[in-house]
């Protein structure tokens, strides 16, 4: 309806997963990453979680694209089933042909089973992607589980992908699930989308549907973030309806208001005056008139003021004099208690909201101060460019989001991305941190902040600035390079065996010793060596001369 009024060739806030529009955030990235590794693997479970509406789907969808033609793919999209309606489902995707009518688990593993001997013998590989697994049932679990001892001498026939709600998460720490959950080989749990995520989201959507300028105000755009907490389905629902309330107020610019009024028609909530119940009205209104009436009653002009005394009242002509005692009581003792010494000066609580309005606050100062932390001769001039101005120095950007603690476990000085009272973004350098503040540099001077006071305005985005051993890219078993080499070296050296091995092959090994150093860092044990893994590695390696949070200079 509302697609010629906004030049779009296409609605670009459609619920099906199209993988057109997917929007490949760093999150996504790293999920996309995890399945691929997974799919390569011989056999075994890939497990992908994530919120409703996180883009699991969407994204399980951009992988059987990727995949090559030679494989095949079983995909399930209701699993709410029985066994046997699962195995005959199965064989149903993969033109499994059965005898009878599926009365037998037997008959459906056995024809299954010679349809992935003969596949295998082609060289062909088969897949089987079952969505929303957190509806599966306890023993559908386990002859899923089965299904990977279907095997040759030396190879897995099938590779199973389980995408599912965070109750998958916790169905697989059942005791009775634990030899599947052994056997998953690669598992990602998606979080929503930051903030700046979630604007280029967006924008990307319009593009792909032909509309290149914004449609959105910053002020709508925040609200939108607001009202979905980042989940790209409610984004999608949200953005719909404001584009067609937008169109029904013949509006080409959308702004906060249209879409908090769309938020609350997609969640069926009335404006609050119409949910104001006569009962409730009455006696608000009366509570008012009340409060009113009582304000007018104790004004000052309905207060009696003193005048002359009644007649019949006697008043006392004469002030008793002081007791005799008082005469005692030196005068500098009065003099004391009438004047009390002033309090010792202190300095005033830091104010974030103070603090922000600044004007020497900003993303090149924040850049400059880490730069100098790493001993890099960068120009403010040259700061303005952030992570670029860094790079003829060996020096990277990796942009995380997260809580306090995470922030801790890098212990890296970090730019805070932080939002000033009017909704502006603003950039600020982090150089200390310890249980109970945090350590600002704001204009060359150093200013500790509570924590409490720092979260108010700060949504968990923080931007750490490293110097990587060799070009970022993502390790994963089976791949060779220098980059291999310099991880089984670092190992080596951390566990005080520095060795002669040079193997540039990314083996079992290895891998082994991979997820042995993430479990220990509270990474995720999935041997994949992404930028996180290679931070908390350069920093092991690093042996304090690397700057850091907990250790000043």
């Amino acid at each position: 309806m509302y697609t010629a009024f906004f030049r779009l060739s296409e609605p670009p806030f459609s619920l099906s997963p199209d993988p057109r529009f997917l929007y490949m955030s760093e999150r996504h990235r790293e999920g996309l990453a995890h399945l691929v590794f997974g799919v390569r693997q011989p056999g075994g479970f890939v497990q992908l979680t994530g919120e409703v509406g996180s883009g699991k789907t969407t994204l399980c969808r951009c992988l059987v694209k990727q995949l090559p033609p030679e494989t095949d793919i079983a995909l399930i999209l209701n699993p709410r089933l029985t066994v046997l309606e699962l195995l005959a489902t199965i064989c149903d995707e993969l033109h499994v042909p059965y005898q009878g009518e599926a009365q037998s688990v037997k008959v459906l593993v056995d024809a299954l089973n010679q349809r992935l001997l003969a596949s295998h013998a082609q060289g062909r590989r088969t897949v089987l992607v079952i969505d929303e697994a957190q509806n599966l049932r306890a023993d559908v679990l386990e002859q899923i589980r089965l299904l990977t001892n279907l095997e040759t001498s030396s190879e897995k026939l099938l590779q199973i992908i389980l995408l599912g709600q965070p109750e998958l998460l916790k169905m697989l720490q059942r005791p009775r699930l634990r030899q599947l959950a052994q056997r998953i080989t690669a598992r990602y749990h998606l979080l929503p989308l930051s903030r700046r995520a979630t604007y280029a989201y967006i924008q990307h959507r319009l593009a792909v549907a032909g509309r290149s300028d914004p449609v959105f105000t910053a002020g709508a755009l925040r609200a939108v973030y607001r009202l979905s907490r980042g989940i790209p389905r409610l984004i999608n629902i949200i953005c719909d309806r404001a584009l067609l309330g937008a169109y029904a107020q013949d509006r080409h610019r959308i702004g906060a208001s249209i879409v908090r009024r769309a938020s609350r028609e997609t969640r069926g909530i009335a404006p609050w005056y119409r949910r104001l119940s006569l009962p409730w009205t009455s006696a608000c209104l009366a509570a008012a008139l009340l409060t009113a009436g009582t304000a007018a009653f104790l004004a000052p002009g309905n207060i009696p003021k003193p005048g002359k005394p009644d007649p019949g009242v006697a008043v006392p002509t004469e002030v008793p004099a002081a007791p005799a005692v008082a005469a005692a009581v030196p005068v500098q003792a009065l003099e004391a208690k009438a004047s009390p010494a002033p309090p010792t000066p202190s300095d005033p609580p830091v104010s974030v909201e103070r603090l922000l309005a600044d004007p020497a606050l900003g993303g090149d100062s924040a850049f400059a101060a880490l730069f100098a932390r790493w001993g890099a001769p960068v120009s403010s001039a040259a700061a303005r460019q952030g992570c670029d101005a860094g790079q003829a120095y060996g020096l990277a950007c990796l942009y995380k989001v997260g809580t306090w603690d995470r922030v801790r476990r890098f212990d890296l000085p970090a730019v805070l991305e932080l939002r000033a009272p009017g909704g502006e973004r603003q950039r600020v350098a982090l150089v200390g941190l310890d249980q109970d503040r945090a350590t600002l540099a704001v204009g060359g001077q150093e200013i500790q902040v509570p924590i409490a006071e720092v979260a108010r305005v700060w949504q968990g985005e923080f931007i750490l600035l490293w110097k990587p051993p060799f070009p970022s890219r993502l390790l994963v078993p089976g791949m060779r390079g220098k980059d291999v080499v310099w991880v089984r070296q670092t190992l080596d050296t951390l566990n005080g065996k520095p060795g002669t091995e040079t193997s540039d092959l990314y083996d079992d090994r290895l891998r082994q010793r991979v997820m042995a150093f993430q479990q220990t860092h509270a990474l995720s044990p999935d041997a994949a060596i992404g930028d996180e893994t290679l931070v908390r590695l350069v920093q092991a390696a690093s042996r304090g001369s690397a700057p850091s949070l907990s250790q000043r200079p």
